[in-house]
């Protein structure tokens, strides 16, 4: 066989390849966007850290049934729609997140930990951001087709793990956001 005949057929295979996997992601995606309020809370587990650093074990949601799980996807660190946002997260956390008692807030964003680590640390933010660096979270949420930087899409996940409330895109400028979230917690929290 010549060097130009196993080329095109490598070539070929590799494109017939590459178009299978093509066609099975507006199936994924679409069916990962319909998640509705009501619906079970996809599972998942990734590396979530702090300011203090990355956490010791990464976080899966269904060990944290029994608390109200609140996932706040954001497109990128240190940006200013993004340090608005996270920063009246922190700025409201005990009014918002109960000051974590029974709430869990993780700022999920495609950043590496060490980018998370290091804005959590200079900003003092008392929560978690979790590094979906392979957007897993953000195309099972709908945050995300798999490719670029995660929507600001949020979750509010009752102790059951039941989604609660949903908002997409979440409006990190208005202020009746932040009042409409606050309420989404606290009956989340009051729900079990």
């Amino acid at each position: 066989m010549s060097i130009h005949s196993r080329f095109t057929s490598r070539t070929a295979a590799l494109a017939t390849a590459f178009a299978a996997s093509i066609a099975l992601l507006p199936t994924l995606t679409h069916a990962q966007t319909t998640l509705k309020v009501g619906d079970m809370a996809p599972d998942f587990t990734v590396q979530t850290v702090t300011a203090k650093g990355n956490d010791a074990k990464p976080f899966k949601l269904s060990e944290h049934r029994g608390e109200t799980v609140v996932l706040a996807f954001f497109p990128k660190a240190r940006t200013r729609g993004c340090t608005v946002q996270m920063e009246s997260y922190r700025d409201r956390y005990a009014e918002l997140f109960k000051g974590g008692s029974k709430v869990t807030l993780v700022g999920v964003s495609t950043d590496a930990d060490t980018a998370l680590v290091s804005w959590a640390t200079d900003a003092k933010f008392p929560f978690h951001f979790a590094a979906d660096t392979a957007r897993a979270v953000g195309v099972a949420y709908g945050a995300s087709k798999g490719t670029g930087v995660h929507s600001r899409h949020l979750y509010v996940i009752d102790p059951q793990g039941r989604i609660s409330y949903i908002t997409t895109p979440f409006n990190q400028m208005s202020a009746d956001a932040y009042t409409e979230l606050g309420s989404a917690v606290g009956k989340a929290v009051s729900s079990k």
